[in-house]
């Protein structure tokens, strides 16, 4: 597929209004992408899990304008207008507009509410993206279908009016131009985002979901997210990746990910553990790594961070637990384990690590099935 599938015939009918609701969940990346080219390419390939509890639920309202000039819309974050987020999603809109042409026609009401805190360091825009962008596919579908004669794209054509695979690629593409990891949120289990040689079906514009097989080790597996700090980030993630223009260690960061990307097809066939956390771990450091030898350079770590991994480490080395961390570009801890673990690893992070959570805070997840229609 190419940018120009993504493009629609000239639509044959309109809507008058309507209203969608989406829920769509966050990921956390085992191989991180860090660094990207122009509309939202990235410079390596990456892999995540697909969250559960971590999910944003957006309901987007259209009713028709009287004109056609220019977008508009209003955005409400739990109950309440926020005119700070219009600017991203007025860029999201310049972006995606010749995708779905209809954007200028109709007056949105977004109406959005996350389950863990806003720029934590917990992929909200990630969530809030994907669901957004479901909801505007759901838009252009019911358009489309409004209309037996279907001047639609060859793509949506099938037994049925509408392919769902090419709406949910459609959907990951769009996603992909509101915020890069919002691709890797629309399936469950693993995505894999960015074009790779091992991965068949692999694409740098839409997330895929990992084709190949996946040993019961990793079903199910938990992510328990303690949150060290709930405040702003320090650093937006987009001016972190664009940290990595001319950055001295890019070239061979780009290198490890993919030959991680590569080795992990094996670890996520074999159940490996040891070799899992081995890489996970190393990927989550490398990528604060970037952030600490870029210029300017930026710690989002804190020092109940560093306090967490140590004490995963000591727990590990002293029970023989496959427990292990990885972080996102924040100072929050996400503790992966198995699920044959639980009980103990439970135990372990409220006796030893809540402490280093912010108000004792943490949220319990697990590997997800991907976004759903409400």
């Amino acid at each position: 597929m190419t940018e120009k599938d993504f493009i629609p015939k000239p639509y044959s009918n309109s809507l008058e209004s309507g209203s969608f609701t989406w829920s769509s969940p966050s990921n956390i990346a085992l191989v991180k992408y860090w660094g990207k080219k122009e509309h939202q390419i990235p410079e390596n390939p990456s892999i995540s899990f697909t969250l559960d509890n971590c999910k944003t639920t957006t309901n987007l309202t259209f009713s028709k304008k009287s004109n056609h000039d220019g977008f508009s819309f209003e955005v409400f974050l739990d109950g309440e207008q926020k005119d700070d987020f219009k600017p991203k999603i007025e860029t999201f809109f310049k972006r995606v507009e010749v995708y779905l042409p209809f954007l200028k026609d109709y007056h949105f009401t977004l109406e959005t509410s996350n389950t863990f805190p806003h720029s934590s360091g917990i992929a909200s825009s990630a969530s809030g993206m994907s669901a957004l962008a479901l909801c505007l596919m759901s838009i252009e579908k019911s358009i489309i279908e409004s209309d037996v004669t279907l001047n639609a794209p060859d793509s949506y054509r099938d037994e049925r009016p509408f392919n769902n695979d090419y709406f949910i690629q459609k959907a990951s593409f769009l996603a992909r131009l509101g915020s890069g990891s919002a691709c890797r949120s629309l399936e469950g289990g693993l995505v894999v985002w960015g074009k790779h040689d091992n991965i068949e079906g692999s694409s740098d514009l839409y997330g895929v979901k990992y084709p190949y097989e996946v040993h019961q080790n990793f079903k199910n597996y938990q992510d328990t997210i303690l949150l060290v700090d709930k405040g702003e980030k320090q650093v937006s993630s987009t001016i972190g990746h664009n940290l990595m223009h001319g950055h001295p260690f890019a070239q061979q960061r780009f290198e490890q990910a993919n030959k991680n990307l590569s080795d992990i097809i094996s670890i996520l066939k074999s159940g490996h553990l040891d070799k899992f956390i081995a890489l996970v771990e190393s990927e989550a450091l490398t990528l604060h790594a970037m952030m600490m030898t870029s210029q300017p350079y930026f710690i989002l770590m804190k020092p109940n961070t560093l306090e967490i991994i140590n004490k995963i480490w000591s727990y590990r080395k002293a029970s023989g637990s496959k427990i292990c961390f990885t972080l996102d570009a924040g100072a929050n801890v996400h503790v992966l384990y198995p699920e044959s673990e639980a009980p103990q690893v439970l135990e372990f992070i409220q006796n030893e690590l809540v402490a280093f959570c912010q108000n004792a805070q943490y949220i319990c997840d697990v590997i997800g099935l991907g976004a759903s229609k409400l």
